[in-house]
């Protein structure tokens, strides 16, 4: 068994700490980091966007007209108030 002699004076490391300042050799970033920063930043471009549209819409759109009121909404108001509706 040949491997066995060579990996015998070799212990493991866990610590990943460690392990990095040890090897100088640069891996690169974590996929899983890309994805996390490539998601956060879509989402927080867009919640950002959505809140520029609604400053401009509030700023430049005329207010929202109310509905008309029906005559005989009106009616029932007028009654209910106590006055008498003129032609009754």
């Amino acid at each position: 068994m040949d491997y066995e002699s060579e990996f015998a004076d070799h212990t493991p490391s866990f610590n990943r700490a460690e392990n990095m300042i040890k090897d100088p050799e640069v891996k690169g970033f974590n996929p899983g980091l890309i994805v996390l920063l490539l998601v956060g930043g879509l989402l927080l471009s867009f919640l950002v966007g959505n809140y520029l549209l609604y400053v401009y819409a509030q700023k430049t759109l005329p207010p929202k007209k109310k509905k008309p009121v029906s005559k005989k909404k009106m009616k029932k108001e007028r009654l209910k108030q106590g006055v008498s509706v003129p032609g009754e």
